[in-house]
């Protein structure tokens, strides 16, 4: 049952204005941005509420996109990639266009496919500062990047490398002969993974 207040009462949910589409609070939601060519900005509903005179606004959490973030879109940041940010805002309801799903980075890369409503997040991002968390992650290859599911990452058989089952069973990481004469030529990174750098101011949303 909806909460009530002097003015104001909590929505359980609210139904996209043109569709049959509910959207409940801890959904992820595509909203209009203010600037027509731009593509919708993704929030996560926190709260729905509605006045007396029946207007509905939702208090909502933003995601920021890696452009939209201070350090910039990277190359290891994938096409659909989202930061979860500490950024709030009441929004009025109409300008929700759709439901989106904002998977967790293990769940995106086991999809088969990926749709238009699929998005990822893997960090939190703090928009006052450019800070992120976790602040470091894992690399991989010889470029040392973090993982972009949007990449290929090839894997090899054991016979390919002359290599028995048995030994690659035993082996706790694998670098290919190549990759190995690299590493000897370069100092090592001190840290188990890659920091995340900041960089240029991010955009800021309208409240509308």
């Amino acid at each position: 049952m909806a909460k009530t207040r002097p003015g104001k009462r909590d929505l359980e949910s609210y139904t996209i204005r043109g569709t049959n589409k509910v959207v409940r609070v801890g959904d992820s939601v595509l909203m209009r941005s203010s600037e027509n060519e731009k593509a919708p900005y993704v929030a996560r509903v926190e709260t729905i509420e509605a006045d007396v005179k029946g207007n509905v606004k939702v208090r909502v959490r933003w995601y920021y996109r890696p452009e939209e973030s201070m350090g910039g879109r990277r190359q290891f940041h994938g096409i659909k990639e989202l930061f979860l940010s500490d950024h709030y805002d009441v929004q009025s309801a109409h300008t929700i266009e759709d439901k989106c799903i904002v998977h967790t980075f293990k769940n995106y890369t086991k999809l088969e496919d990926v749709g238009p409503e699929d998005y990822f997040c893997r960090f939190e991002y703090k928009a006052a500062t450019g800070g992120f968390t976790p602040d470091r992650v894992a690399v991989y290859c010889k470029c040392e990047m973090p993982y972009n599911p949007d990449d290929l990452m090839v894997q090899y058989h054991p016979a390919c490398l002359n290599m028995t089952i048995e030994q690659a069973k035993q082996l706790d990481s694998f670098m290919c002969f190549e990759c190995s004469s690299l590493d000897t030529k370069r100092p090592h990174n001190k840290g188990s993974g890659s920091a995340l750098a900041n960089g240029k101011a991010g955009h800021k949303r309208q409240k509308r």
